[in-house]
């Protein structure tokens, strides 16, 4: 699988070094209006047609094979060593009644606070237990504001609030926040002094820094006092903007070619001009995903981007006036083996060693497919330094019109001005007398206005996801480095879902490894947000429904020394003295850990299970337990020493053994068992051990899945009451109806009967002589509709009407009724 990957990854590479004129198959993934160098796709589109069905035989003879090794050991099939179920005691939680939306977080840990931002409220929580709330202030729309939001169409009770958005840092320890505002954005300072949390209520225009629509992608960063934003500069969200708010306001063109469609992602800083040769700036890296312009297709194709600009950029002189010259994008690709469509990133994280440059930093970044035909999620690592060379080196991308009256994207050949269009301002710029991008000349600002794509896609380390899962969303990601007991430092991912779970990750030397999830929330709610804390080392979760808080690393939930080994879980290890699953970094004796391996035969003698006496009666049913210690492990039963097989009478479950209609036979000693294979070897434990014995009837214990029923007792004598209570209500009803003669005394029913039986004999014959002289007789016009046209009922009912007529008359004179069938007229073919 490995290798497939790798496949898959360096062919697209390849596409990138390849001249622009051969084709590219990633801008020919959905039919396209023409081939790549702009020629009439109709031709080739009939020659596919051709090929398909010479193909289709022969692609089953190389896809067989394929599958047979997907099926054997896919990657892909990665799932989670322990699930574990919500549980109050997972983390430590906070929500408020009435309020939603905890999806923007600040840690302030100079505080000791986590700021949390939500629907109309924001509040400062005890960073250490996030369950405890310190403050909290409330920044409500006016009902002017909802009225005037209602009346642009938009949700009074769900669009029409103040969706807090933004919560940054500012050099005087005060905070700047941000909010939708009822689609009219506002910004303000918030102060916490003395345990309180305060808005100054000194409101700015938030337009360009925080979006209107509050289910709007957006990401935004503090740096040096000053707000980068990327969101939407308008009501109908149709003007997207990479904004630098101060002290000169800085934006992106209102071009597609810029910006077309986006969906802001993430923004991060990179202190690019600390010890650097060249005297280079530092950088702002968007990450969001887009329309891709550069593929002409019938169907829209998203891919994924990144972005960056330099902190010192000012904008034009003439061209670009307060514009970028700066701004420029490349496609980010993420290759899982199963889609050929490009998968769209979610979220990112920076991770930097302190000790190394900025550029051995890396981003962790998490991908979704773009359509129902895939359901893996994936996680690719980039290094700052490719990217930041796609940029300083790479190709431009150019567009050249066609024949056809559109635009097509091919990678630019011509000379390059100088200084180079879109890079900032260093030590070559400045010796030839530009200080500032107000000097650069019209014909570089050009340049990048009309070229600001790269031609080079970004590819992955490695080219091939780190991690690929099937069936849970990714939304959100962090990353933590833990040194193991080995002496190595690994990434630990902890990854958010939609299905409100988190998972914990690692990556051995290329083989992925999940060792649990979590369910975070209850009811289920998508992760919205992750933070980490240096301070507390712990990690915070938001959702609408609340927000959390986790450690990084639960080793109590392993309680024997193979379970602690085999969870490869880098932060854990066996401490042999205490006999417990301990935090290596809360311990200064040598634990037991594997966890490249997961070599569990470290592990000393476990101590035998304690068998627990059980008994049933002949026929009777029982339920052995056996929890799985892991979803990687197959529980196997064993009785006297044998293995069990399915039967009849035994049935396997997930979490147990069921014994049915027992007999003597199935008296013994069962042992529940569990296998599971590491990469160093397989190992059994037993996790269970029953002495079932075979009993009189009439005696067994809890375990039965089917006690006798209890004969005493208050709930029987309660039940004995009600019941003679019906038993005379009834009576009375019988005599009451005797009286009034609703119905017949016994000794008159045999009287009574022999005169219905002529009348109804006499009736019959008279109905069904009526019913065939009206079929012979042509219906007048007003007749003719005898199926009413607004019955709705089904067409079994036609005959209600004439039956509830002859029913009538035959109730007056006290005769029984008699439902008979009778022929119709239908004038209208839909009504048979």
């Amino acid at each position: 699988m490995d290798s497939l990957l790798s496949g898959a990854s360096k062919g697209a590479s390849v596409s990138q070094r390849r001249p622009h004129h051969i084709i590219d198959a990633t801008r020919c993934l959905y039919p396209c209006m023409t081939d790549c160098n702009g020629n009439n796709k109709a031709y080739i589109l009939s020659l596919n047609k051709i090929a398909m069905h010479q193909l289709l035989s022969l692609s089953v003879f190389w896809l067989l094979p394929l599958a047979l090794t997907l099926e054997e050991d896919s990657p892909l099939d990665c799932f989670p060593r322990r699930s574990v179920l919500y549980h109050r005691d997972n983390a430590h939680m906070f929500r408020e009644e009435g309020v939603f939306n905890y999806s923007t977080m600040l840690l302030r840990e100079d505080l000791d606070l986590l700021v949390l931002g939500a629907r109309e409220a924001v509040y400062a929580l005890d960073l250490n237990n996030i369950s405890k709330k310190l403050a909290s202030a409330k920044w409500e729309v006016t009902q002017q504001q909802k009225v005037a939001c209602k009346n642009k169409g938009k949700d009074p009770e769900m669009e029409c609030k103040n969706y807090i958005r933004i919560l940054h840092k500012t050099e005087d320890n005060r905070m700047y926040v941000c909010g939708t505002n009822a689609f009219d954005p506002e910004c303000d300072y918030m102060s916490y002094t003395d345990g309180n949390l305060t808005l100054e209520k000194k409101r700015e225009d938030g337009k360009g820094k925080c979006p209107f629509d509050p289910f709007q992608r957006y990401a935004s960063i503090m740096f040096e006092n000053k707000l980068y934003s990327a969101t939407s500069m308008n009501f109908l969200g149709s003007e997207p903007v990479l904004m630098r708010s101060s002290p000169v306001s800085i934006r992106t063109e209102f071009k597609s070619s810029w910006l077309h469609e986006p969906n802001f992602v993430s923004m991060v800083q990179m202190p690019e001009s600390k010890m650097s040769a060249e005297g280079d700036d530092d950088k702002v890296y968007l990450f969001f995903s887009e329309t891709a312009v550069e593929c002409d297709c019938y169907n829209k194709l998203v891919v994924s981007r990144v972005a960056r600009v330099c902190k010192g950029d000012l904008g034009g002189q003439r061209t670009l006036q307060k514009k970028w010259t700066s701004f420029l994008k490349a496609r980010m690709d993420c290759p899982v083996l199963e889609s050929q469509m490009p998968y769209i990133i979610q979220d990112t994280y920076r991770w930097c060693d302190p000790q190394q440059r900025w550029k051995d930093c890396l981003f962790f970044a998490i991908f979704t497919p773009q359509s129902d035909t895939s359901n893996l999620s994936a996680v690719c690592v980039y290094r700052v330094s490719d990217i930041s060379k796609v940029f300083a080196e790479g190709k431009y991308k150019t567009p050249v019109p066609v024949e056809t009256s559109f635009v097509k994207w091919v990678m630019y050949s011509g000379d390059v001005p100088v200084p180079r269009p879109g890079a900032c301002i260093d030590n070559a710029a400045r010796k030839a007398g530009i200080t500032q991008t107000l000097d650069l000349p019209d014909r570089t600002l050009q340049f990048i206005k009309d070229k600001p794509l790269m031609d080079q896609a970004i590819q992955p380390i490695g080219e091939k996801p780190l991690l690929v899962r099937r069936g849970a969303t990714f939304t959100r990601i962090i990353v933590n480095q833990v040194q193991a007991a080995d002496g190595e430092k690994y990434h630990v991912m902890f990854i958010g879902t939609a299905e409100g779970t988190m998972l914990k990750a690692v990556n051995y030397d290329g083989e992925m490894f999940i060792i649990e999830e979590v369910q975070l929330f209850q009811p289920p709610e998508p992760i919205k947000t992750l933070k980490f804390s240096n301070a507390t080392g712990q990690l915070y979760a938001g959702s609408d429904y609340g927000a959390a808080q986790i450690p990084l690393a639960t080793c109590g939930r392993s309680l024997s020394c193979m379970d602690c080994v085999l969870a490869r879980d880098p932060y854990c290890g066996w401490d042999k003295v205490v006999g417990k699953c301990i935090v290596l970094s809360n311990s200064q004796r040598e634990l037991i850990q594997s966890v490249k391996e997961g070599n569990a035969s470290l592990c000393p003698a476990a101590d035998p299970v304690k068998p627990v006496d059980q008994s049933i009666w002949p026929g009777g049913n029982l339920k052995l337990h056996c929890p799985s210690p892991s979803n990687l492990a197959k529980t196997i039963w064993e009785r006297n020493g044998s293995l069990l097989a399915p039967s009849t009478r035994l049935q396997l479950l997930r979490d147990g053994l069921l014994i049915l209609n027992a007999s003597h036979s199935e008296a013994g000693r069962y042992h529940c068992l569990s296998v599971e294979r590491s990469k160093a070897d397989k190992y059994t434990t037993t996790v269970a051990v029953y002495q079932v014995s075979i009993g009189p009837a009439g005696s067994g214990d809890r375990n039965v899945i089917f006690p006798q029923a209890q004969m005493d007792g208050p709930s029987v004598a309660g039940l004995q009451a009600v019941v003679g209570l019906l038993v005379v209500s009834l009576l009375a009803l019988l005599a009451w109806n005797f009286y009034k003669g609703h119905l017949p005394l016994p000794w008159n029913c045999g009287k009574k009967n022999r005169e219905q039986s002529q009348e109804i004999h006499e009736q019959v014959e008279l109905n069904s002589s009526r019913t065939y002289q009206d079929a012979l007789r042509p219906a007048l016009a007003e007749d003719k509709p005898l199926v009413s046209r607004t019955d709705t009922g089904s067409s079994n009912n036609n005959h209600t009407r004439g039956a509830v007529a002859v029913n009538a008359a035959e109730e007056e004179n006290g005769a029984p009724t008699v439902t008979l069938p009778s022929l119709q007229y239908i004038d209208d073919e839909s009504e048979i």
